[in-house]
C-alpha cells in the first residue's frame, strides 16, 4: 500500500468523522492501514514525502484544529485478538480497546476488567498508560512491537522500556515509534485482580481490596462511565468529548498542604500527591454544564470533560479550555495540563 496520489485535498473526510469529539477540520491526504504491513508503507512513504503524518486509531483522546493537519493522517484499522495458553494476549493496534475487555472478560482472563468501556483503540493504551477504577495498562503489558522510524525497523519493547508514568509512556511525545500491536499477561481467573478503587467497590458492595466476579466488574465500572457520560452514545451529546481533558496534577506534599480548601487526593508512594482536577475545577467556580457558548460546554456529568455540543468547533472548545484553567490558576496556583493530544493547536 501506498500513499494515494490526492489532486484534490477537499475529497478527504473531515477528522471529525474519525474522533469522538466529532471535531477537526480535513487533512491534506486520508489513508487506511488494514493491516501492519500497510502500517510500516504508509510511514515510510510520508517520510519519503517529508510530509507531516498523523496516526489515528479510535480518535478519542485527540483534539484537531478546525483547520485540519497539512499532511496524511493513517488511520489504524488493524484487526486481530489471540489468547494464549500462558495467560498472554496479543492485540492489533486498531482493535477498539473494548473489544478487547470484553473478549478477557468472556474468556475469564483478569487484569483489565476496570478498564471497560474506555473508548479509543489497543494501540492506544500503552501510548498514554490507559487507566481507571483502580488498573492501568502498565501493570499487564509485557511487550509492544512498533515500527522504528528512526532505525526503520520493528523493534519489541518490554514493559522496562515502554517507560510508563502517570498517563505517559516513551510513546506519548516522540514521534519515533508507530505502536503495531501490544501484548497483556492477564491471570486464568472467573473473579477480579482486588479492587482498588473506593467509588467501584461501593457499586459492587464489596470492601477495598476484595475481588468481584469479572461480569460484574464490567458492568459496575460501564454504569459508572455511562452516569459520567464516558461510554460513547450517539444519542447524549455528553458524550462528544475527549474523556478527560485535563490530567490530575501531581503535587509534592507541602504544595498540597497549601491548598485551601484541600480537595479529594491520593498520595503517590515517593510521597507526591495526586490531585482531583475535577474538584480544582469545580472549587475555582466551573460546574457541571458551564459554558461560555460556541457550541461547547463543560459535561453535564463530569466536570473533567469538555463536549461538543453538536456545532461547536475546536477554537471554541479550546477557548473554554484556556478560561477553566486561568481560573484554576488564580485560585489554586495550579496549572493544569491537557490529557488528550492537541493536534496542530494549542492551549
Amino acid at each position: 500500500m501506498g500513499v494515494p496520489d490526492v489532486s484534490a485535498p477537499a475529497s478527504a473526510a473531515p477528522l471529525a468523522d474519525f474522533t469522538t469529539l466529532r471535531l477537526g477540520g480535513r487533512p491534506r491526504r486520508l489513508v487506511t492501514a488494514d493491516n501492519t504491513t500497510d502500517i510500516i508503507h504508509g510511514v515510510r512513504d510520508t517520510a519519503r514525502a517529508e510530509e507531516p503524518l498523523l496516526i489515528l486509531a479510535g480518535g478519542s483522546n485527540v483534539v484537531v484544529d478546525d483547520g485540519g493537519f497539512p499532511g496524511t493522517v493513517l488511520l489504524l484499522r488493524s484487526a486481530g485478538c489471540a489468547f494464549g495458553a500462558d495467560g498472554t494476549l496479543t492485540v492489533e493496534a486498531g482493535v477498539p480497546w473494548d473489544e478487547v475487555v470484553a473478549a478477557a472478560v468472556d474468556a475469564r482472563w483478569a487484569g483489565i476488567e476496570c478498564l471497560s468501556g474506555i473508548p479509543g483503540s489497543a494501540g492506544a493504551t500503552p501510548i498514554q498508560n490507559v487507566g481507571a477504577y483502580g488498573q492501568e495498562v502498565a501493570e499487564t503489558v509485557t511487550a509492544v512491537r512498533a515500527y522504528d522510524r528512526v532505525a526503520d525497523e520493528v523493534v519489541t519493547l518490554s514493559t522496562v522500556d515502554c517507560g510508563f508514568g502517570y498517563r505517559t509512556s516513551v510513546f506519548r511525545y516522540s514521534p519515533r515509534w508507530v505502536v503495531l500491536d501490544v501484548t497483556f499477561r492477564l491471570t486464568r481467573s472467573a473473579t477480579s485482580t482486588p479492587i482498588r478503587y473506593a467509588e467501584l467497590a461501593g457499586a459492587l458492595g464489596v470492601p477495598v481490596g476484595a475481588t468481584a466476579p469479572l461480569a460484574d466488574v464490567r458492568k459496575a465500572v460501564l454504569a459508572l462511565r455511562a452516569a459520567k457520560g464516558m461510554v460513547l452514545d450517539p444519542a447524549d451529546p455528553d458524550t462528544y468529548s475527549a474523556g478527560s481533558f485535563f490530567l490530575n496534577p501531581v503535587l509534592d506534599a507541602q504544595a498540597y498542604a497549601r491548598l485551601d480548601p484541600r480537595p479529594p487526593a491520593w498520595p503517590n508512594p515517593e510521597g507526591s500527591v495526586k490531585v482531583s482536577a475535577a474538584a480544582l475545577i469545580e472549587r475555582a467556580g466551573f460546574a457541571k454544564g458551564f459554558t461560555r457558548g460556541g457550541g461547547v460546554a463543560i459535561s453535564s456529568k463530569h466536570t473533567l470533560a469538555l463536549t461538543n455540543r453538536g456545532t461547536g468547533t475546536t477554537a471554541a472548545l479550546l477557548d473554554l479550555a484556556r478560561v477553566i484553567r486561568a481560573g484554576v490558576h488564580d485560585r489554586f496556583g495550579v496549572l493544569l495540563h491537557p490529557e488528550p493530544v492537541l493536534v496542530n493547536c494549542e492551549i
